[in-house]
Formats: C-alpha cells, sequence, structure tokens
C-alpha cells in the first residue's frame, strides 16, 4: 500500500548567514538574531494553529547562545524533532577533509543533545551541498536519515546566476554549488550508492520537494508567489508517497519588524510581510490536507519508509 505523507521542516539559518551569502557583513544588534527571537515565534504560533509537529534543523554553534538553546528545548518539549544542520554551517562543508566533516557532523550532534536531550537522527547538509564523504560521515555517526539532496535544475541555474551576479558587483557569496550531476538524483526517498544521486544501500535520503515540471517546492517559491502559486506547486506534488516541504526560519521574517531593511535590496523575500507570507504556507499545507495526505516529521517519515519491504 502505498504512503500519503507530508513533512515540514524548517532550517533554523540565522541572518548573519544570509548576509554571507550576499557577501555583506553580518548585522548587529538584534535583528542578528531575528530567526530565533521573531521568525521562530510565528512558526510556532502557526504549527500550532495547524497542530503540526515540524522538523528543526538546528546549526550547533547557535545553540551557544542561551535564549537559542531554550528555544530548542521548548521546541522538543512540545513534540518538534530538531534535527542536525552540521555545527558551523560551513557552505563549503563538502570540500574541507573527511575528518572535518566527521568533526562538524559530531559537533552539531552533541550540541543538539546538550539542548533538548535527544541526539538527532536527521540531517541537513549546508547549501543542501552533500557529496559522498558526507555520506560516509553521516553513516559513521550513525545519522539514520537525511533530507539535503535538491535534484532542481531551476534552483541549481537560480543560485549559478544569483552567485554571478554578486561577483560582478565586486562582493564574494559564502554559498557553494553543488556537482550538476545531482540534477539526476531521484525525487522520491532512496537509499544512497555511490555517488550519491544513485540508489545503493546506504543512508536513507528523503530528498527536498520538486515538482514533476522540475519547480522547486519550497519556502522561498511559495512566500515569493503567493497564495494561488502556492496552491498551484503543491497540487503538482499531489500523488507523491512523501511531500517534502522544506522552510527556513526566515521565510517568516519581517523586514520592517525585525529591522532587516539593509537586506530588503538583496532579497526580493523581505518585500512581503511576514503575514503575508504564512498566508502563502497556510494555503499550501491546506491543499496538502485536502488530499487527505498525513503530516508528520520527517523522522517519523523516515521510520515509515525503512518500515516497508525492500526499502
Amino acid at each position: 500500500m502505498s504512503l500519503r505523507l507530508a513533512s515540514i521542516s524548517i532550517d533554523l539559518d540565522e541572518v548573519p548567514r544570509y548576509a554571507a551569502i550576499h557577501g555583506l557583513g553580518a548585522p548587529a544588534g538584534p535583528s542578528a538574531h531575528a530567526v530565533y527571537d521573531r521568525c521562530v515565534p510565528r512558526l510556532t504560533t502557526w504549527l500550532d494553529d495547524e497542530s503540526i509537529r515540524a522538523t528543526f534543523f538546528a546549526i550547533g554553534e547557535d545553540l551557544e547562545r542561551e535564549e537559542n538553546r531554550t528555544t530548542i528545548g521548548t521546541l522538543h518539549q512540545a513534540g518538534h524533532e530538531i534535527g542536525n544542520h552540521s555545527h558551523s554551517h560551513h557552505y563549503d562543508l563538502t570540500r574541507r577533509a573527511a575528518t572535518d566533516i566527521l568533526e562538524e557532523v559530531e559537533r552539531g550532534a552533541d550540541a543538539i543533545e546538550g539542548a533538548c536531550g535527544k541526539r538527532p537522527v536527521g540531517f541537513r547538509a549546508p547549501g543542501y551541498t552533500v557529496s559522498d564523504p558526507l555520506f560516509g560521515a553521516l553513516e559513521a555517526s550513525g545519522v539514520e536519515y537525511d533530507s539535503s539532496v535538491f535534484p532542481c535544475a531551476i534552483y541549481y541555474a537560480a543560485k549559478a546566476a544569483a552567485r554571478a551576479a554578486i561577483r560582478v558587483r565586486g562582493r564574494t557569496s559564502a554559498s557553494m554549488l553543488d556537482t550538476p550531476a545531482v540534477l539526476r538524483a531521484p525525487r522520491q526517498p532512496y537509499r544512497v550508492g555511490q555517488p550519491y544521486w544513485r540508489r545503493g544501500d546506504g543512508v536513507l535520503e528523503l530528498p527536498i520537494g520538486v515538482t514533476p515540471l522540475q519547480l522547486p517546492f519550497i519556502g522561498t517559491s511559495l512566500v515569493l508567489g503567493g497564495e494561488r502559486i502556492a496552491e498551484q506547486l503543491t497540487k503538482q506534488m499531489l500523488g507523491r508517497e512523501l511531500i517534502n516541504l522544506e522552510l527556513h526560519g526566515f521565510d517568516a521574517a519581517d523586514a520592517l519588524q525585525d529591522g532587516l531593511q539593509t537586506l530588503t535590496p538583496h532579497r526580493a523575500d523581505l518585500k512581503r510581510t511576514a503575514a503575508d507570507k504564512l498566508r502563502s504556507i497556510r494555503a499550501a499545507v491546506r491543499v496538502i490536507r485536502e488530499a487527505g495526505y498525513e503530516l508528520v516529521t520527517l523522522e517519523e517519515a523516515a521510520n515509515r519508509f525503512r518500515s516497508r519491504p525492500n526499502r
């Protein structure tokens, strides 16, 4: 019997990492912590209203801040899953030595376990960029699933173009491009082989959402498109055994309320209010629910796929 599961995951990249993507200096003051201090409360209010338990991917070093540790502990106590987004969120993680990659995975897990009392079972790579050595580190660390592979040609091209535009302006983006071979990876859950975009018997991969028309099914697309586009993109995902909707905490940012005006010229999503963006996300979830999908954490989705024969 086929599954009909949907998962909402939220990457907790803090504001300075968005500045680094655009080659800008890190902001100072309260705006530097807007994701944890302003966006997470907006998102948890929405999740509570919808009775959804989501997967939050936390960065280990962000939990050195006591307020963030408290937030992660509270999310865990509320029934949300906390996943590992590495310790330092190095965009060039896959280009580092194997020992450094393993350390990033394990230190991130240590920090999360210290904050919430449970070791994370899932991993998401910085910038969705993965490699065979990274998957080797995940296996060595006992990670049960990864959710990083993003085989979307349109997203890949847009990212390459954005990096080039930043370079033309005399700045350097911290973001990195994956190998284009990732575009050949399966769109549905699979066990990775070598190379990682082929099926094998390795770590279970829950890929980031891509529609049949090769459009990215992620928070950025939903909040930029508005409610009508969000609904149409979601309808394209129906029929999948797993609808994996990946958001960022930043998708709930509000330029005016959160003091992010210096980033507004560089990010079209900041031209929309937090309330408008959340309406688009709600519209997507409404379509998913009306189609009869069960909303679960990524950990639960991974468990369900692993329990099936021949998976």
